[in-house]
């Protein structure tokens, strides 16, 4: 009797799992940037577009949090301890100041970085390879050779670089350290000016005035949040400006060669949906933007003295006239 009860019990149970759909757990993805501007807004939009594509969407069940740290270190550490206390799936650090206070902060919740120059001198992974620690993620790193062969196009007879930069950004501290063993290769010398806030950039701009015959920026967070501070120095004393954001070229630089951010999102955010089918970070190694453009802005060149050659023009994959 007993086996002739359990029979068709145990045939209804499978019937009824076979007829009730599986509800995927909800996934949470966490964003944080230090900071909100052009090029750091296209990289979130690119990320949420990935996940989008593949199917991770809000109206799924995908829980997405963004919070910006405004540009203090101090709110980026809040931050990043209030994301760890909700426990997502994964945090999306973008920028380096960023993704250094959620590392700080986290051995166990998977991160992937993004806009990172150099995420070994971050000390955010212990190598490009596969870390081996819950990081992973996307550098925005920029061969630099490649950044001066471009100032000296721009302007030919540059003896002096000027660069205004946060030195408390481990990004920016990187590249001006490599520029002033790079520049006397090519015959010229670096000025640099620092500038701590966003509020210190239009000064430290002005102080380049008689000392700089060229700008150039890294992507360094302050001074590309206060870039219009930069131009209107660079137009009211005719000093070119050479960028290395190519949003900041909308803004009234001449010249950029660099990451197209929006699709650095993109890339970001393939790691992040690779984390949420089950990789795991410590197993997957850092990569490096792949998409670099030239940008120009014949209508900033005119404003700060300066005649670009037409092969630069031509082989701009944007102009802006």
């Amino acid at each position: 009797m007993r086996s002739v009860v359990i029979k068709p019990l145990v045939g209804a149970l499978l019937a009824l799992s076979c007829a009730v759909p599986v509800v995927a757990m909800a996934q949470s993805v966490a964003v944080t940037s230090i900071v909100e501007h052009p090029a750091l807004d296209a990289l979130k939009d690119g990320v949420k577009d990935a996940l989008e594509k593949a199917g991770f969407t809000e109206e799924k069940g995908l829980k997405w949090a963004y919070e910006t740290a405004q540009g203090n270190n101090a709110i980026a550490a809040q931050i990043a301890r209030k994301f760890i206390g909700d426990k997502p799936d994964v945090i999306v650090a973008i920028a380096t100041p960023t993704a250094q206070a959620v590392v700080a902060a986290t051995k166990t919740i998977p991160v992937v970085y993004a806009a990172v120059t150099d995420p070994v001198e971050a000390q955010l992974v212990p190598t490009l390879e596969a870390s081996g620690t819950n990081v992973t993620g996307v550098s925005d790193m920029l061969d630099l050779t490649r950044q001066v062969e471009l100032i000296r196009q721009v302007v030919p007879d540059a003896k002096t670089v000027g660069m205004v930069y946060n030195p408390g950004e481990a990004n920016s501290a990187v590249v001006v350290r490599q520029l002033r063993e790079l520049l006397p290769t090519f015959g010229m010398t670096l000025v640099e000016v620092s500038a701590p806030r966003t509020v210190d950039v239009g000064a430290a701009a002005r102080s380049l005035i008689g000392r700089a015959d060229v700008i150039y920026t890294s992507t360094d967070n302050n001074v590309v949040s206060a870039y219009e501070a930069l131009v209107k120095v660079g137009n009211d004393a005719d000093i070119p400006l050479v960028a290395s954001d190519p949003d900041s070229v909308k803004r009234g630089a001449i010249a950029a060669l660099g990451i197209n951010y929006y699709d650095l999102g993109l890339q970001t955010g393939a790691m992040v949906i690779d984390v949420l089918n089950g990789k795991v970070p410590g197993e997957m190694p850092s990569q490096m933007g792949k998409t670099v453009e030239l940008h120009v802005n014949l209508d900033a060149a005119a404003k700060q003295g300066v005649t670009l050659s037409p092969e630069l023009v031509k082989s701009a994959a944007n102009v802006i006239q």
